[in-house]
C-alpha cells in the first residue's frame, strides 16, 4: 500500500494515521520529497481498511500496490540505489562496471595472472569461482577456502575486489571476511533460507543471479528476502533464462534491463557470458546491454581458454577483454555513461 499524504498536513492527523498503521501490525517506509510525503506500508495490508485511511484529513490518496516486494520497489524508493562494491559505486549514474576473471579458479598462480590482465585491459573487478556449483558430481568443484585465499592475494596484487560465488550458509563468515561482492548463483536464486541468511549475518553487497526459468518478479521477490533480512545492498545478475533455444546456452533477456530499471531501484548487471555459452558471441550482445543501459558486465576471462577446467568456451582471452572495454564505452557515452 502506498499513502501519499496532503501538503502542509496537519500533524494530530499523521499521528492518528500512524496510530492506525502500527495497530495493524505494519510498518512505515517514508519517503519525504519537495512537494509530498509518500508513505510504503509493509506488513499484511489487508488489516488496514482502505477508505477508512482516506478519509484522514492527512491523505491525498491511497493506492493498494500488488507487488508483494516493498524494499525493493521503485515506489517506495524512487531514486536508484548505488551500492557501494569496496569503494566502486554501482547503480544510478555512476560508470558501469566492468568485472571479469576465469570461471574457475585454477591455481594461485593462475588467478594473480589473470587478475593483472584483467586490470591492464580496463575491468575494476575480479571474478572467480572457488566453489563451483556442477550438474555432473565428477566435475571439478572448485578449490574452496584455497581458491578464496588464492583470490585474495590476487587483490593484494592488484587492488582489484573479487567477487565469487557463495553456496552454503556455513561459508558465510569466511566469504564476509574475504570477498568484497557476494554472488548467489542461479541454481541458489530461491534458496530462501540461504537467502535469509545472507540478509542476517552479511553487511557485504550482493549479486543476485536471476534463476535460470524464473520470472522477473520471482527473481525481484528472491532480492526482496535478502533485503527484508537486514541487507539493502543488493544487484541483480542477468545470465540468462532457459528456452526451447539451443543455439545459445540459455536465452538472454535484454528487455529485463528496462524493465528491473521500471519496477526496482536496484542495479543491475548482465552476464554475457553464461547467457551465450560461446565467446565468439560475448561482446555483440555486451554492447547490446550497454545500450540497453545496464550498470555494468561480468564476463569470463582466461589467458588459456582451450585449457580451462570450466566452462573455457565462453571465456574471453584478455585482448579480447579490453577490445570488448573499448567498444563499450563509446556505446556507454552514447547513452550518457562512461566505464569505471
Amino acid at each position: 500500500m502506498v499513502i501519499t499524504l496532503k501538503q502542509n498536513a496537519e500533524q494530530q492527523y499523521i499521528n492518528q494515521l500512524h496510530k492506525e498503521i502500527k495497530d495493524a501490525g505494519c510498518r512505515i517506509h517514508a519517503c519525504i520529497g519537495d512537494l509530498y510525503t509518500v508513505y510504503g506500508i509493509e506488513g499484511d495490508t489487508s488489516k488496514l481498511d482502505e477508505k477508512t485511511i482516506k478519509a484522514n484529513k492527512a491523505v491525498k490518496d491511497v493506492v493498494r500496490i500488488v507487488a508483494q516486494y516493498k524494499l525493493a520497489n521503485r515506489l517506495f524508493h524512487p531514486e536508484d540505489s548505488v551500492i557501494d562494491v569496496a569503494g566502486i559505486k554501482v547503480g544510478g549514474k555512476s560508470p558501469l562496471v566492468m568485472i571479469g576473471g576465469p570461471c574457475s579458479v585454477e591455481s594461485e598462480e593462475m588467478v594473480c595472472s589473470v587478475a593483472k590482465k584483467v586490470k591492464e585491459a580496463g575491468g575494476c573487478m575480479l571474478r572467480g569461482g572457488a566453489y563451483k556449483p556442477r550438474t555432473s558430481p565428477y566435475a571439478f568443484q572448485g578449490m574452496g577456502t584455497a581458491g578464496i585465499m588464492a583470490m585474495v592475494e590476487a587483490r593484494n596484487q592488484t587492488g582489484l575486489p573479487i567477487v565469487s560465488e557463495l553456496m552454503s550458509a556455513d561459508k558465510i563468515e569466511e566469504f564476509e571476511e574475504n570477498v568484497d561482492l557476494i554472488q548467489i548463483g542461479a541454481r541458489n536464486m530461491q534458496n530462501f533460507e540461504l537467502l535469509k541468511e545472507v540478509g542476517k549475518r552479511t553487511t557485504k553487497p550482493v549479486l543476485l543471479k536471476r534463476g535460470l526459468c524464473n520470472t522477473i518478479d520471482e527473481w525481484i521477490m528472491s532480492a526482496e528476502y535478502i533485503m527484508a533480512n537486514g541487507n539493502p545492498h543488493v544487484i541483480l545478475c542477468e545470465r540468462g533464462i532457459r528456452t526451447y533455444e539451443t543455439a545459445t546456452r540459455n536465452t538472454l533477456d535484454l528487455s529485463v534491463i528496462p524493465i528491473v530499471k521500471e519496477k526496482t531501484h536496484l542495479p543491475i548487471i548482465i552476464d554475457p557470458s553464461h547467457a551465450t555459452g560461446d565467446w565468439k558471441l560475448v561482446e555483440a550482445v555486451s554492447l547490446a546491454a550497454v545500450a540497453a543501459g545496464c550498470d555494468g558486465l561480468i564476463i569470463e576471462v582466461h589467458e588459456n581458454p582451450d585449457q580451462a577446467w570450466s566452462d573455457g568456451a565462453q571465456c574471453l582471452k584478455p585482448k579480447k577483454f579490453q577490445t570488448l572495454i573499448e567498444k563499450a564505452r563509446a556505446i556507454a557515452q552514447i547513452v550518457g555513461r562512461d566505464i569505471a
